[in-house]
């Protein structure tokens, strides 16, 4: 098992890391298994998405932005859209791993999403199971 931590700057932002899950995967040595990927937040998530176009992240974020719109909640902490967004988003992502790579599709990555942030030490946990 893996674990690092992230430093976000804004108060939601998606950070790219597809680089540190190969890594993961490869320092592992497992040849053929699964790659878990999650983050112990419930004001963040861990999703895959299209890694190209940084515009589409903005997309994504301003989406979630509307559909979680500003109004009154329950929840008087002051963030209960970054719980919702990451309730909605999910805290964990599953690839397979064939031949010691994980099996990303042509345009996926894996992405942090921060929705309460910015925070200095955001955790991520990688584990690559055998199988």
């Amino acid at each position: 098992m893996i674990k690092f931590q992230l430093k976000t700057e804004h108060t939601t932002q998606m950070i790219n890391i597809t680089s540190e899950v190969k890594e993961a995967v490869i320092t592992s040595g497992v040849k053929d298994g699964i790659v878990v990927v999650f983050t112990p937040h419930t004001t963040a998530s861990v999703t895959l998405f299209e890694n190209i176009d940084e515009n589409l992240r903005r997309d994504y974020l301003q989406l979630l932005k509307d559909y979680v719109s500003d109004r009154e909640f329950f929840h008087k902490g002051g963030n209960a859209q970054g719980h919702i967004k990451s309730a909605l988003t999910g805290a964990s992502v599953s690839i397979p791993v064939v031949d010691g790579h994980p099996m990303f599709g042509e345009w996926q990555g894996i992405f942090f999403c921060e929705f309460d942030g910015p925070r200095v030490a955001r955790n991520i946990i990688i584990k690559v199971i055998n199988g």
